[in-house]
């Protein structure tokens, strides 16, 4: 049996389609002020069916474990797993949802906001990241004393 094979402009267009929907591109008009982020997550529970271990879902586990300077887990019951990016006023920019993502394209989304990666929970943040991702606002002037 043969399968016939689909024509270059139909694969790239299922290509563009998959790529749009599993992948997140910021709007850098809406983020305007971006100054730091909250991961919203599902919170784990600890309890096991007899004769199955507990393993909770890869999202969560990875998520978890993300250790990012102004980048805050929250753990809410039931919900789906969120980045949540606020301005310096803590107001709510922009929610991404995570769930669909791989640990590849939640990786490459965190570092592209300009978040930075720790190495570890308690090492010391490099002081041009201090305030990261925010950005200084067009025409600014360089105030390293602020």
């Amino acid at each position: 049996m043969r399968l016939p094979l689909l024509s270059p402009p139909l694969l790239l267009l299922l290509a563009a389609v998959a790529a749009a929907t599993t992948t997140f591109r910021p709007d850098w008009n809406r983020l305007h002020g971006l100054a730091r982020g909250r991961v919203e997550t599902r919170q784990c529970s600890h309890r096991q069916v007899p004769g199955r271990p507990h393993l909770p879902p890869p999202t969560t586990t990875y998520l978890n474990s993300i250790s990012s300077h102004n980048l805050v887990m929250k753990h809410l019951p039931g919900a789906d797993p969120e980045l949540v990016l606020l301005g310096q006023r803590f107001e709510e920019l922009e929610r991404i949802p995570l769930s669909d993502m791989t640990r590849e394209e939640i990786n490459a989304l965190v570092q592209e906001l300009g978040f930075y990666r720790k190495a570890s929970p308690d090492e010391a943040v490099p002081p041009e990241y201090l305030r990261a991702p925010a950005r200084p606002a067009e025409g600014a002037p360089d105030r390293a004393d602020l």
